[in-house]
């Protein structure tokens, strides 16, 4: 058996696609490119994919994860090319390399994601800069978030590990984010723009990296 780590990238044309869309996706292209996957065991078997970390439905990204496991060897560029073929606009395999089998799970690695965020300009840049100091210099940010199940409360800040101003102009700002993305809790790059007291939800969120613990 082998197991292959895949880097991905998912741009404006599924950014609106649910994880387990994305999923069923990924599953129909390899079985069309007749990759030899290895399958749960079990009543319901299922083929042995995972993602790192579930992208946000309007996020598109550079920086996705997946765990395939395969039943033989191949190799990643033999693997590359033949995926590719399958696989809709959008998505883009960027690197494949094998990984040893016992590595722990790819999600539970994951610690870590990165934000190209941008957002109408609402401020000046250095009203923008200091509400970026601000934020990052206070302990606590006390938070309300409304879910299905109701409204959760929960402090924002621990999920800020840092921010910075990329860009402004007269139309817009882009601004960097790490946001914390664990079993512990992920930040939200919305919440965070509206935590620097931007009215608008964001015009565009790119994911640029997961940070994984190995």
């Amino acid at each position: 058996m082998l197991r292959l780590r895949l880097r991905l990238s998912r741009g404006q044309e599924l950014k609106f696609i649910s994880h387990l869309d994305i999923i069923r996706l990924w599953e129909r292209a390899l079985c069309r490119a007749q990759i030899p996957l290895a399958y749960s065991e079990g009543f319901s078997p299922h083929p042995r994919i995972s993602l790192a970390a579930p992208l946000p439905v309007g996020v598109t990204s550079e920086a996705e994860f997946m765990d395939i496991f395969i039943t033989k060897w191949v190799s990643p560029q033999w693997f590359t090319t033949i995926v590719s073929r399958q696989l809709p606009q959008g998505t883009e395999i960027m690197g494949v390399y094998p990984i040893v089998l016992t590595m722990s799970s790819l999600q539970s690695q994951v610690r870590y994601a990165e934000y190209r965020v941008e957002v109408a300009m609402e401020k000046s840049q250095q009203d923008v800069a200091a509400a970026i100091s601000t934020l990052l210099s206070v302990e606590h940010l006390p938070w309300h978030h409304q879910r299905d199940t109701g409204w959760r409360s929960y402090d924002l800040r621990v999920l800020i590990d840092d921010l910075w101003l990329i860009d402004c102009n007269h139309s817009y700002c882009t601004i960097g984010m790490r946001l914390r993305c664990d079993s512990g809790g992920s930040g939200r790059p919305e919440q965070v723009i509206s935590a620097l007291g931007f009215t608008h939800y964001p015009q565009s969120i790119h994911r640029t990296k997961l940070i994984l613990e190995v």
